[in-house]
């Protein structure tokens, strides 16, 4: 991977590069009726323009606030950029958060003009506004009848001169606020994150310097995890860097569909969608019969032990080669076929996934961060292969980690946020008088370079007999089930820790059906005696690779998956712990009631 682009001040800089560096005709493509339809280098730089000099029209100003709340579409990176250059601040937002979060920020934050995706949202907004002032306009992506549109604005600065537009720029600097991200949380108010361009600016260069992607301008990049969070932001920053192309997937229902169309060299993803891949290939495996079906699970059994950073010896590795022809073959072809990466963050990945998917020809990056980080802190890298299975890779470069006393994970460059908005107090506590940034996560250096996360600081519980507890360590392990989806462990001053279980419901009809166990009804097949001891049975031996005083001695299955709409997890999947026990209190109470 070469890297001759010039280098970054502020992120919109890149809209230049993608001109005069890469000069691709489809820098962003999305689905319109049926057909992919790309936007060049030339369209996006003029619209953005356009819809920067629109902007100015509107009286939009440095440092005033622009919300956008939408899926995945290029006219969300169209006004983002556009906000960027006029150094106003964006203000994205989750579409799935509710009408009081939204009023909630749009005060803190002082937002002025509001762009929404669609009726749904558009909705929501309209209601959270109506008690607020200073909203100076609602603007809609899809054509709505009596809404303003997105592109009225564009068209306030169509036949504009757009040299206009370098006064402003030139008053951009890198210390600049860019953008504010407010994190959902798992406890209290969102906190709105300050991130400077060159925040964002220092995580795209050490990505570059640390050579973790391996990109160039004939690739492509599918994008679907939410552009409002940082971590797919930036990714799409580092696609526009190289010159790989962003398709948007026409929604989280299309991904393996778009996979196949796209063909893309990368994606960014979270373990849950992962593990939901694996879970269906599983599945199917076992709809074989006769021959196919033994060489199936000879190929997975064979890659559940794959290492990609060692060498597996030559028996092995001609079987794997083998095992790549006749199964994993179909597992790139169903992925696109050209992946050279898939980025994993925002929650651990199970190592079995790593391996398997590795095995397969699939090279998965997993990388640790924060929102307050740019994102990115660590990151494995794939070519070569230099991480640890169940670690998260290096730290990169640019920036300090160390271990407090206390295990706590702390960094310390660029990256780490100016601060809380409107919350000084807040970003006291986060931030040290020594400028080291407390992430809240506890962790540890293998082999004094690979960063391993083991749990959040404030999710560590002691049971009765004065064992500390970390439960995401052992909810992961029991996420390892096929049967398993998500799990909390619970156990705080009890004598043993328990857990609220929700079946893989997909993963436990097959079950069911190869059993010959008729499926009615989730609320029902949790209920059923053979599929509690089958689960019973999984979580017995899974915990025998975890410390006697962390294990897992009972379990209650619940019906439903614990969402965002329901309030029991934040948009980043993250566990609303407290949440949680309040609603199950009962349940819980009675795993220890004898």
């Amino acid at each position: 991977m070469q890297d001759n682009s010039p280098k970054l001040k502020r992120v919109f800089d890149l809209l230049e590069m993608c001109v005069k560096v890469h000069n691709k005709s489809d820098v962003f493509a999305n689905k319109v009726n049926g057909e992919w339809h790309k936007y060049s280098a030339v369209q996006v730089l003029e619209t953005v323009n356009q819809l920067s000099v629109g902007l100015l029209k509107l009286g939009i100003k440095k440092d005033d606030k622009i919300a956008i709340i939408s899926g995945n579409r290029p006219e969300w990176n169209f006004i983002e950029m556009a906000v960027q250059q006029l150094g106003a601040v964006s203000v994205p937002m989750y579409p799935t958060i509710t009408i009081e979060d939204y009023r909630y920020i749009f005060k803190d934050a002082g937002v002025k003009l509001i762009f929404v995706s669609d009726t749904a949202i558009l909705k929501k907004v309209q209601e959270a506004v109506s008690t607020l002032e200073g909203i100076e306009g609602i603007y809609t992506f899809d054509k709505i009848g009596g809404v303003k549109h997105w592109e009225e604005v564009k068209n306030l600065g169509e036949k504009e001169d757009f040299s206009i537009l370098e006064e402003y720029k030139n008053n951009v600097s890198k210390d600049d606020l860019l953008t504010l991200i407010y994190t959902s949380g798992t406890t209290g108010q969102p906190k709105g994150v300050m991130l400077t361009h060159d925040n964002i600016v220092s995580n795209l260069d050490a990505i570059v310097e640390g050579k973790f992607f391996d990109l160039n301008t004939n690739d492509r990049a599918l994008s679907f995890l939410p552009l409002c969070h940082i971590y797919e932001r930036t990714d799409i920053y580092v696609y526009l860097r190289f010159g790989a192309s962003v398709y948007y997937a026409e929604s989280m229902d299309t991904i393996a569909d778009n996979l196949r169309e796209v063909k893309p060299s990368m994606f960014a993803t979270v373990p849950r969608l992962l593990e939901k891949v694996y879970d269906k290939i599983v599945a199917k495996g076992y709809e074989l019969t006769g021959v196919k079906k033994q060489l199936f699970f000879w190929a997975l059994n064979l890659g559940l032990k794959y290492d990609p950073s060692s060498d597996m010896g030559w028996w092995y590795n001609t079987q794997l080669n083998l095992a790549r022809k006749l199964v994993f073959s179909k597992w790139q072809e169903a992925l696109g076929g050209k992946v050279k990466l898939i980025a994993s963050g925002s929650a651990a990945l199970q190592p079995r996934l790593s391996r398997i998917f590795w095995a397969a020809g699939i090279p998965i990056s997993e990388g640790y961060g924060l929102t307050e980080t740019s994102p990115v802190i660590s990151a494995s890298l794939v070519n070569p292969p230099d991480f640890r299975i169940g670690a998260v890779g290096t730290v990169i470069p640019g920036i300090e980690v160390k271990i407090a006393e206390d295990g706590e994970i702390c960094v310390k460059g660029r990256n780490v946020m100016k601060g809380y908005y409107n919350k000084p107090e807040a970003t006291a506590e986060a931030i040290d008088k020594d400028g080291w940034f407390h992430t809240g996560d506890i962790g540890i250096f293998l082999e004094g370079k690979y960063l391993k996360i083991t749990d959040r600081k404030k999710e560590i519980f002691k049971t009765s007999g004065g064992k500390y507890v970390s439960p995401q360590l052992v909810e992961n392990k029991l996420k390892e089930s096929m049967l398993i989806e998500q799990a909390i462990v619970v156990g705080e001053g009890q004598k043993f820790p328990s857990a609220l279980v929700i079946p893989e419901f997909s993963a436990l009809k097959e079950w069911c059906k190869r059993n010959n166990i008729e499926y009615t009804s989730n609320a029902e097949i949790i209920k059923n005696t053979l599929v509690k001891e089958k689960i019973n049975e999984d979580v017995k031996d899974l915990m025998q690779s975890v410390a006697q005083y962390e294990q897992v001695k009972r379990i209650e299955l619940l019906p439903a998956l614990f969402s965002v709409e329901s309030g029991e997890i934040t948009p980043t999947l993250k566990l609303k712990r407290k949440v949680i026990q309040t609603k199950y209190k009962d349940l819980i109470e009675g795993m220890y009631d004898n």
